[in-house]
């Protein structure tokens, strides 16, 4: 059986600094610091690829890059690779709550051509060259589709003016590839920089005994190296175009569903490949990531698939997906792995089935708990040992959001018997407190609840573009009283990570 353990959902791009948007920076070190003190085993993150169009980090233009975003100013300083003059009256955005996406993109870029310049002449280059030689299968294609990408001012690849690229033909390749010579380095190095300054900060908590889960969206965007480099893995017309999206049914949260529009795989291409992509794309997942929650599991065993040129995902399907096939191609080419099934959504007995037969721990979100009138799947006491519960996920509303302006008045009532709450207790509390109380193995704290925010922090409102994936929290925020409370929900419920206690502890914990 599983030991209890605890840890808290807090992306990168929230952490504090003065650079408009978290970084692997000080403040990253701080916050594994954070979890040491308050006894945690686990940090989760969202995924950490490069973001297009509406800042998603579930609508990546790789599923293997990193995003440079996250890539710390201050030690490419105390590299020599940038000076503190170059960022002087560099507008990052004015509000340190708040991620402006714009302002991001545009600050940083010429300063990141600047530290790939100076890296290039006093730079390690001999350990840049061996990352490139090790990551070259998805580096070289992240580089040249970047490079023509920019080239075509950031157009989608289906739209590039030049068919012969489009389709890689080989001599446009070349051509391509030596006209943009200096585009392609520079995504190299930016690469290296972000994997090399990741891959430190992991091993920071990996020391201190902090595991990172990280989190792999499903589905990949039309507009990415991916598609542009094997069509043939997803439903395209000859153009590339997507003929099948993916989406999710109508529900009760939404009439029409959700249209989410990355392009459907084609599971019998895949099949006929022996599932290489996926093997590929879990191997480099293990690199950076010690467990992997994987999005939207339930797309494995059948999957909503929408026709490209509807307005809603309520014109969709159901279609078998591989369902078992593929994790038994997986697991006899890389073993056992250390997975999460995020199987939120519409449940089936076959969705259930290929989840125990993986073995991999379900969610259960506690938003989702609190029906006066009927049963919930997601009640604490309904939940299996081998699942992880949630207060709330990055597309639920913050739990104070959610008890202020979601719910009815039976529901808070039932909520409030259910918990047993106090009267001298606040919502948020009472919830971390029943969360930390189920008999899950694992129990993940939104940050966001943890410090009592209303739905204005909210990380994002699902089928919506703009002002999502935007908020930050402050280093003032993360004071004593916070870390105070965290610990005693963590001790109280045996969920302290042993590997932080001394030796003569441990054995009371349990």
């Amino acid at each position: 059986m599983k030991a209890r353990q605890s840890g808290v959902l807090m992306h990168i791009s929230s952490l504090p600094g003065k650079y408009g948007i978290g970084s692997f920076g000080q403040s990253a070190y701080d916050f594994v610091d954070f979890l040491v003190r308050t006894k945690q085993r686990y940090w989760q993150i969202l995924p950490l690829g490069t973001t297009s169009y509406g800042d998603s980090p579930y609508q990546s233009f790789s599923a293997f890059a990193g995003n440079t975003h996250f890539i710390d100013l201050d030690f490419l300083i105390d590299e020599g690779l940038l000076a503190e003059e170059d960022l002087k009256g560099v507008d990052f955005g004015d509000d340190p709550k708040a991620v402006d996406y714009a302002k991001v993109f545009e600050a940083r870029r010429p300063l990141l051509e600047k530290a790939v310049a100076r890296f290039l002449k006093v730079g390690d280059l001999d350990k840049f060259r061996h990352f490139v030689a090790e990551n070259a299968a998805w580096l070289e294609l992240f580089a040249e589709y970047m490079a023509v990408k920019e080239h075509f001012d950031l157009k989608a690849w289906t739209e590039w003016p030049d068919e012969a690229i489009r389709r890689r033909q080989p001599e446009s390749l070349a051509s391509y590839r030596e006209q943009l010579a200096d585009k392609l380095e520079y995504h190299r190095v930016t690469q290296y920089f972000f994997f090399k300054q990741w891959l430190q900060l992991k091993k920071y908590a990996n020391d201190h005994h902090i595991e990172i889960v990280g989190d792999m969206p499903i589905y990949v965007a039309a507009d990415s190296a991916d598609v542009w480099a094997q069509p043939h893995f997803f439903k395209t017309d000859e153009q590339g175009r997507p003929v099948k999206v993916a989406g999710c049914p109508p529900d009760e949260f939404s009439e029409t569903g959700q249209l989410w529009g990355n392009p459907i795989y084609n599971w019998e291409a895949m099949d006929q490949d022996g599932y290489a992509w996926w093997i590929e794309r879990l191997r480099e997942s293990f690199k950076i990531y010690d467990i992997v929650r994987i999005d939207h599991f339930r797309g494995f065993e059948s999957y909503w698939e929408v026709p490209a040129e509807s307005e809603t995902a309520a014109t969709g399907h159901w279609v078998k997906g591989p369902d078992y096939k593929l994790f038994a191609a997986v697991k006899e080419a890389l073993g056992d792995l250390n997975i999460i099934a995020e199987d939120l959504g519409f449940m089936t007995d076959e969705v259930i089935e290929l989840r125990e037969r993986t073995g991999f721990p379900g969610m259960k979100i506690l938003q989702f708990a609190f029906n006066p009138d009927d049963e919930s799947i997601d009640s604490p006491h309904l939940a299996p040992h081998n699942s992880v519960m949630y207060t709330g996920t990055h597309d639920n509303n913050t739990v104070l959001g959610w008890y202020k302006d979601e719910i009815d008045d039976p529901t808070r009532e039932y909520m409030a018997q259910y918990t047993n709450r106090k009267e001298y207790e606040t919502v948020p509390h009472a919830m971390l407190r029943t969360a930390f109380a189920s008999v899950s193995y694992m129990a993940i704290a939104t940050m966001q609840d943890l410090l009592e925010l209303d739905g204005s922090a909210r990380m994002n409102l699902p089928s919506t573009i703009g002002g999502n994936w935007a908020w930050r929290m402050t280093a003032e925020e993360l004071n004593s009283a916070v870390e105070e409370q965290l610990y005693y929900l963590t001790k109280i419920y045996r969920r302290l990570n042993t590997d932080l206690l001394p030796q003569e502890n441990k054995r009371n914990t349990f």
